[in-house]
Order: C-alpha cells, then structure tokens, then sequence
C-alpha cells in the first residue's frame, strides 16, 4: 500500500503501539480514538474541523460508478464497510465517510445501558494481526444512542454520504423469553435514523444470546420486529461456531421471512488452532480464556460459511462478509464468493486507514482484468483474485 500522509501519520504514532500484546491497553486505544472522533464528528461543520476531514476524505475516498450498488432500498457508494463493535455509541456516525467506507454500522446498541464485563477484556494478538475480545455489549442503551445521534445532525436516511445501519442486541438482564420485546423497544426507538438494522443473535459474550439463532427463536424475534411501524430493511448477524445445517435452517428462514440480508460471520468460540497461544496479560491461554476470536485467523472459516448461505439462499439474499479482512485479495475473495458488501475491523486497526483506499483500488482492478462492468457483476462471480 503506498504510503499517505495520513497512512503514514498513524504507522508512525499508532503502529508501534499495535506491534506487541503488550503495552497500551487496548480498549484505552479504542476510547482514546472515538473521543476524538465523537468531537470531530459533533463540529464537522467548523471550518477548521471541515478542513481536516475534507483532507482527510481527499486521501482516503475512491469516488466510482463502478464500485456503486442499491441493496435494500440503500444507495451504496462503495461495497466496503466499517463493522459494528467500533462506534459501539454512535459518537462518530456523521464522519465514517471520510475515512473512505461506503456504510459504517453503529453499535451493538442494547435496550438497557450496560457497563459490559470486567476489565481486561479486550486483547491484542499482534503475532496473529488478532484480537480476542469479550465485551458484554458495553454501551450507554438506546436512549443515550437516539440523544447521541440527534446531537450530530445526520442528513436523514437516503441522503448520507455514507449508509448507516444500526446494530441491536439483546440486554443482559432480559431472559430470554422477553429477548423480542427487549429487542424491538430499541429498533422502535432508533428505527427513523437507520438505513437498516441488524440483530445481533451471535456474540459469544452474552450468556445464551446464541440460542436465539436456532431457527424457531430466530423466526418469532423477526416477526415481532417486522410488525414494528416504520421497520427498516432488517439483517440478522450470524456466528462462525455454526453447524452446517443451522446454517441452511437460518438461510431458508431469512428468504422466507423476507430479512434484507445475512452478515458472516460475528467472532468466534473456537480457537482456530491457537489454543495453547499465551496472553501475557493473564498468563493464560486462549483455550482458558473466555470471548470471542477476530481477525486474520478467522478469514478460512468465514468464507466457508458465506459460500454455504450463499449455495442456499441462492444469488437474490445480499450478503455481507465480515472477518478477517485485511488485505484487497480478502475483500475480492468475499465477495467472489458470494458477498455484496464486506465490512472491517480488526484488519483495519492494525493496517490502519490506508486499508480502506487500498481495498477500493484492488477492487477496481480486479474489474478491470476480469472484464466486469461493475461490482455488482463480481458478487458470487468464482473467479480468483489476479496479481
């Protein structure tokens, strides 16, 4: 990736950091940023906050036709995305464009504010460009988000330079039973400034939230949101942990039932071959240490599951890929298989903001050799990426 000012701005300051397990916090990292985001975010219209993100949209964006699709009911302008988990609060939701993402998804976002797990409970794998994370769906609860968001003065759904999902998930104190309620007081609340919603049924870090996949739970969580006035397009958010035919079960169910799409894959329960892997932070290992496994070890197991929901569903359900990407060749590979949009996140804290141009350049390059007349055309298309 050729180096850009900002590009080398943050290999300079934040790469060092990122090098070792150890060292800076991770999370404190996280927090850092987004408070710093959140305000830039809240006076992007002051001239010299306007500058700097329009510098910083200058370096980053990759303006194309070819790269634009409408899914949905949403314009995107490019197919690559920033996954939930980030902007867990929203407090960056007016700028994600300017880091060059055609769609940025807030939260997860739950009913009831929760403070998450003990600490430490964010961990760098920096070996493995990895992370190991079990949260708990910290954030400040719907309300806070909705004030959040009115705060920044987003133009209305369908008229942003980037598309905005909202990621839901179920509060920890609700049981499960009530999981629909919990659910669609959030989406009721928060529905007039989303694009579109997802429900998160697959983190691994809220005690039985993953039994809500099964496919009779899934189908009656859907139903009730559906019934919601003003629902926006709703995506379900699945785990890589699942056996094949729940996989199948859930691909039947989200045609059925009419979802506007499936995201593969959220953050895994296996280790991936890193079981005896130390965290020099607990002097465990990752077989004795709870939460959920991103990044590049996960990029095998989440196209094997996006290319078994895309046999089953067949070509009309987008489908989002998410995991492990961190190169162009990842994205290619996601979406050739089958994905219209792909989103980042650990890949992109450990390359940093070069990786988004860099994904958009490697893309419309692999158009251009391939013959394809746009990105649409690429999606489930099979062929591979070409040096």
């Amino acid at each position: 990736m050729a180096s850009t000012g900002t590009g080398a701005l943050y290999s300079r300051l934040v790469g060092p950091l990122l090098s070792s397990d150890e060292g800076s916090d991770a999370e404190q990292l996280t927090q850092l940023s987004l408070a710093v985001l959140g305000q830039a975010s809240l006076r992007r219209g002051w001239p010299g906050v306007s500058g700097v993100l329009a510098g910083l949209a200058g370096e980053l964006q990759r303006s194309d036709a070819r790269l634009e699709q409408s899914l949905f009911g949403c314009r995107f302008a490019n197919p690559l995305g920033l996954a939930a988990g980030f902007d867990k609060n929203a407090v960056a939701a007016g700028i994600w464009h300017c880091f060059g993402f055609g769609f940025a998804e807030l939260g997860t976002v739950t009913w009831q504010a929760q403070s998450g797990n003990p600490r430490p409970r964010l961990f760098r794998l920096a070996a493995e460009r990895a992370a190991l994370n079990r949260m708990g769906f910290n954030n400040a609860g719907a309300e806070a988000v909705l004030r959040i968001l009115q705060r920044q003065r987003l133009p209305a759904p369908g008229q942003r330079p980037a598309v905005l999902g909202i990621n839901l998930g179920k509060s920890k104190l609700t049981p499960l039973e009530l999981a629909p309620d919990d659910y669609a007081a959030s989406l009721q609340l928060l529905a007039p400034l989303a694009d579109y919603a997802v429900i998160n049924v697959s983190s691994p870090n809220t005690p039985g939230l993953r039994d809500l996949q099964q496919e009779s739970q899934l189908r009656r969580l859907v139903e009730r949101l559906r019934r919601l006035p003003g629902c926006p397009p709703l995506l379900v958010k699945i785990a890589p942990d699942l056996e094949d035919d729940a996989i199948d079960a859930i691909a039947r169910m989200a045609y059925e039932e009419g979802l506007a799409g499936v995201i593969a894959v959220n953050t895994s329960l296996n280790r991936l071959g890193l079981e005896q892997r130390c965290l020099p932070q607990t002097g465990r290992t990752l077989a004795q240490e709870a939460g959920g496994l991103s990044g590049a070890p996960l990029r095998a197991r989440a196209v094997e599951v996006l290319r078994r929901l895309r046999a089953v569903a067949g070509p009309a359900l987008p489908l989002i890929g998410v995991g492990g990407i961190d190169t162009p060749e990842a994205a290619w590979e996601r979406i050739s298989a089958g994905a219209s949009l792909v989103q980042l996140y650990t890949g992109w804290i450990y390359e940093g903001p070069e990786l988004v141009p860099a994904i958009l350049d490697g893309l419309r390059q692999q158009l251009d050799h391939h013959g394809l007349p746009h990105i649409g055309a690429a999606v489930g298309c099979g062929l591979p990426w070409h040096e």
